[in-house]
């Protein structure tokens, strides 16, 4: 199983939420390429960004930050927020990220994960944010009128191989993933499936190993210091 320790981006700073609520913003570091130097250090080869201002607002106001990840890090970039175009798509593909994720436009701009598809094939990731089983839009602000499960098995069908599950209940709360969602979409679906929000401890990395999932997101529990990076690595295996 990968892991991906994530970044979170807004105006420029590192930051961290609670459930996706942007009152609940705080600064977790001060340098987003340096952060991410320290995941590769303890063994990671991927890192999760996630452009805050672009998924709310649409503006690429920490595209800077996150181009000096992609080049100056060493670790695979997946990257979230904000890529609700053909023209977003081609911009950050363009701009070297390993696997782009698209969330919103999933739901309000579906010819956009088409064409994604079509030009960028296993780079194309689609982001499945849920809250009580029903997938948000938005920023996570707005009900989609689809449950999860049904919005994972339209992907599916379109030819997405990747999906980003994120429990919004669970994100940022230390409180543990949400196994039995996470069962539910791997009944459902033949994708691979990064599980996201909760992660705690390293019981937790073990769990969703043995669950036969793709790869798990990291983000609070690596700023609150309750996992160790390096040892979740070791303990999710060889990473890719």
């Amino acid at each position: 199983m990968i892991l991906l320790p994530a970044i979170d981006m807004k105006d420029g700073r590192c930051v961290r939420l609670k459930k996706g609520e942007f009152s609940t913003v705080s600064q977790v570091a001060d340098s987003a390429v340096e952060t991410a130097k320290a995941f590769a250090g303890a063994g990671a080869k991927w890192v999760h960004m996630v452009d805050l201002d672009g998924a709310r607002g649409g503006a690429r106001i920490n595209f800077t930050y996150i181009k000096e990840v992609i080049e100056g890090s060493g670790l695979s970039v997946e990257l979230g927020g904000g890529i609700k175009t053909r023209e977003d798509v081609d911009a950050v593909a363009g701009a070297g990220v390993a696997r782009l994720v698209i969330g919103s436009a999933a739901v309000t701009n579906p010819e956009v994960v088409d064409y994604a598809l079509k030009r960028y094939g296993s780079r194309v990731a689609v982001g499945i944010d849920c809250l009580d089983g029903r997938a948000r839009t938005a920023g996570w602000e707005t009900d989609s009128g689809l449950s999860g499960l049904e919005l994972a098995g339209r992907m599916e069908r379109k030819g997405v191989k990747t999906l980003i599950y994120t429990d919004i209940a669970t994100d940022g709360m230390l409180s543990g993933p949400n196994f039995s969602q996470l069962a539910a979409l791997q009944k459902a679906v033949s994708c691979d499936i990064v599980a996201s929000g909760g992660v705690t401890t390293l019981d937790d990395v073990k769990r969703l190993r043995d669950m036969g999932l793709y790869g798990a997101i990291i983000g609070k529990a690596y700023y609150a210091g309750t996992l160790d990076l390096a040892e979740a690595v070791r303990e999710a295996g060889p990473q890719q």
